[in-house]
């Protein structure tokens, strides 16, 4: 997971490489975890034309066994890596550049978590959970010749558990302010309202006079935007000329690895019915529908981690607290690597306060303490909003507050609409800047508890009859008219004020489409699939800064500036200057939404002009021909940019000097609720449903179809599903 990958151990790396040859050249003993408690399952497994699978089983716990069954057919070497990755062995089957993920684990004591916690959770999920592990065991043992990893199975419901207590912190943010303190760097800025001695900002709506001035870049560290990103929408049934509730979940994920996402339908005689999407390693889908209501998510940015500086004493093994010292937590942690055929141990040491993980490094040691540390409550809290039947047991599973982060952008077959900043907020005292480093040594400044959903931003039915996010403040969801008051939240919350030109973009077209009072289904896909660019915030900054530079020196440049004066402000591949932005807008999208420092402008000029050169032989070629969507001997143009509604925001830089799209517009799903209460949906995957299984006739046969902008339908109903199947199997415990 390259958020990980990117965590505040880098430097752990070079004293790695370093010292390689000093390492001690032994076997490793490591022992196999636990099997999961014994028990018989046995689930159906149908796949539709697609290779999507519907799972069935009498009980959740069949499901879950199949649902990890049905994975491992598509993607059995994710699972291992993520396996690999709650066992605190990711460095033993990839090799040194994975030890910070091992390392990170240690550091936030996940296993420790899960020790502490596990039996609390009730027993229904803990056997979804065994039923999972037990379904990866299943796959490892009848096929051997495709397990990585000696002693890398059984795994057991911990294994899953842990797996949602390491990864689940990382998106919003964790690893910033880690990689900041062991780099001995300035700590990042956490969302949330300006601090003191920054200069004074105000929201405003988009489509007000005085539009926002929140672009500022302020400290040069933030959230990868690797792992972040998303579109939701969802519109109520008085704007619908039918009168239907429409949903559309746009997640904008990594197209491969384990963070991708991996589409699938359940159907259990306990009521667990749902279709949607999960990462691998997890029992339950994150987003998408069951008959009465769905979600979706996108990635927020609150202010959900503090630092504390600790004071030691002279042998640095005690902290002084509320006038007494306190040990301090020292665990030795043995990385085992892989280098060539040998696994070698290397020790580093991970420490621990009252407040959190502790972090050495030159200006001191320091605490983090972060949201939904130590809990296990995620995983209830998936479950449960699942199998909610209604938005009062939806709105009850959300209050359990198990999820530390993210939006939920919800709809139902009752036609209610709603966005919900979910968030663990810390419950702060005042009197202290918690946008600073905290004084580690009090208790009046470590807070012991969140605080409750109530005090959540949420927008419900509004009058405007839709609600949107972009990875944007919550403050902009609706319109002009319909905007929570941001007055009415502390800035203890630490909520963010950040626009994109997706959240830009879509407000002003959801207005002008809304202006007769109905949004039509056409309307609503052209949002959705919009490649522009509004003319405002940080986009127009930064190409009126490309337009300003004094060029006279460079022939070259000149015709590079010229023709991105020219440019139509929309990546649909068209224009001739659409290669040249959607190079040139790629580094000033990074700085704006890592709340980085501006780029210089002339140098991205030039290194944009000198690649379409060195590749295409000039600056104007076809976007269509260098933006690609590449997998195994498929290519496929695409369009779309790095902040566009329709996006292509990430991309490799293949030899032949085309861009091929590896993040951005993922799984799809557009969902409505008819009148009568009838749900029906449609999706579509980048590539297909096995990303990783050459052999596969799914492995690229959504290419063609996603590039389109088409979409195919969910076979949710089974008696739908009879019609469209091509396998249909039996597994369990008890098939021989």
């Amino acid at each position: 997971m390259k958020t990980l990958k990117r965590t505040g151990v880098g430097l752990l790396i070079v004293i790695l490489l370093a010292a390689i040859g000093l390492a001690l050249w032994e076997p490793l003993s490591i022992d196999e975890a636990a099997s999961p408690p014994e028990a018989t399952y046995e689930a159906r497994i149908v796949r539709d034309d697609f290779g999507v699978p519907h799972i069935f089983g009498k009980t959740d716990a069949d499901v879950a066994y199949g649902v990890a069954y049905a994975h491992s057919e598509d993607d059995f070497s994710t699972l291992q890596e993520v396996t690999a990755m709650t066992r605190g062995r990711m460095a033993t089957l990839n090799g040194a550049e994975s030890a910070p993920i091992d390392y990170i684990a240690a550091l936030l004591d996940v296993r420790g978590t899960v020790t502490r916690k596990y039996d609390d959770l009730p027993p229904d999920v803990r056997a979804v959970l065994d039923g999972y592990a037990s379904g990866l065991n299943a796959y490892a043992n009848e096929h051997p010749e495709e397990v990585e990893l000696a002693k890398l199975f059984p795994v057991n419901g911990p294994d899953i558990a842990a797996g949602f207590v390491l990864r689940s912190p990382f998106f919003f943010g964790l690893n910033n302010p880690i990689q900041a303190l062991v780099e001995n760097k300035d700590l990042p800025r956490e969302g949330g309202p300006p601090l003191v001695d920054e200069p004074t900002k105000k929201s405003v709506h988009p489509l007000s006079p005085d539009k926002m001035v929140d672009d500022k870049q302020i400290t040069p560290v933030g959230p990868d935007p690797d792992e972040n990103g998303s579109n939701a929408y969802a519109v109520a049934p008085e704007r619908s000329p039918e009168g239907k509730t429409r949903l559309i979940s746009n997640s904008h994920q990594p197209l491969r690895g384990n963070v991708a996402w991996y589409e699938l339908v359940v159907h259990s005689e306990e009521g667990w019915d749902f279709a949607g999407a999960n990462f691998p390693g997890s029992p339950f889908p994150f987003l998408g529908h069951n008959k009465y209501l769905g979600w979706t998510n996108t990635v927020n940015r609150p202010d959900l981690i503090d630092v504390y500086k600790l004071t030691l004493n002279e042998k640095k093994d005690a902290y002084r607290f509320d006038g007494e010292w306190k040990p301090l937590e020292k665990k030795r942690v043995w990385l085992k690597i892989k280098y060539g055929p040998f696994v070698i141990p290397y020790p580093q040491v991970a420490y621990r306060s009252i407040h959190g993980p502790v972090i050495m490094n030159d200006s001191g040691a320091y605490a983090v303490r972060y949201a939904g540390i130590d809990q296990l409550d995620m995983l209830t809290q998936y479950y449960r909003i699942n199998k909610a039947s209604n938005f009062d047991e939806w709105q009850a599973a959300m209050a359990g507050q198990g999820v530390p982060a993210t939006n939920f952008i919800y709809a139902d077959a009752e036609g209610n609409i709603g966005l919900y900043y979910n968030a663990m907020f810390p419950d702060r005292p005042e009197g202290y800047d918690w946008r600073t480093v905290l004084p580690g040594d009090s208790s009046k400044a470590l807070w012991q508890k969140t605080l409750p959903f109530t005090r959540v931003p949420a927008l419900v039915n509004p009058a405007s009859g839709y609600v949107m996010n972009a990875n944007n403040t919550p403050y902009i969801a609706a319109g002009p008219g319909d905007e929570l008051n941001a007055d009415n939240f502390s800035a203890l919350l630490g909520v963010e004020g950040d626009q994109t030109n997706r959240s830009r973009r879509s407000i002003a077209l959801l207005e002008k489409a809304n202006a007769d009072g109905k949004l039509t289904d056409e309307e609503l896909w052209n949002i959705k699939y919009d490649t522009g660019y509004e003319k405002a915030g940080y986009a127009k900054d930064w190409l009126d800064k490309i337009a300003e530079l004094d060029l006279k020196d460079s022939e070259k440049l000149s015709k590079a500036q010229a023709l991105l004066a020219q440019w139509d402000w929309n990546l649909d591949g068209k224009g001739s200057a659409d290669a040249l932005a959607l190079m040139a807008l790629r580094p000033a999208n990074k700085a704006h939404y890592n709340r980085g420092t501006i780029p210089d402008p002339r140098q991205i000029l030039e290194e944009t002009v000198d690649h379409l050169t060195q590749y295409f032989g000039k600056i104007d070629p076809p976007m269509m021909e260098v933006l690609r969507m590449r997998q195994g001997t498929v290519d496929l143009p695409v369009d779309g940019g790095n902040d566009t509604i329709r996006a292509s925001t990430l991309w490799d830089v293949e030899e032949d000097g085309r861009l091929s799209v590896r993040h951005g517009d993922s799984y799809i799903m557009f969902i409505e609720w008819a009148k009568d209460g009838q749900v029906q949906s449609r999706s579509i995957q980048p590539f297909g449903a096995a990303t990783t299984r050459p052999e596969s006739p799914h492995y690229t046969d959504q290419m063609q179809l996603f590039v389109d902008k088409k979409l195919k339908s969910v076979w949710f109903d089974p008696a739908d599903l009879e019609k469209h199947k091509t396998s249909d199997k039996i597994v369990g415990t008890a098939i021989q």
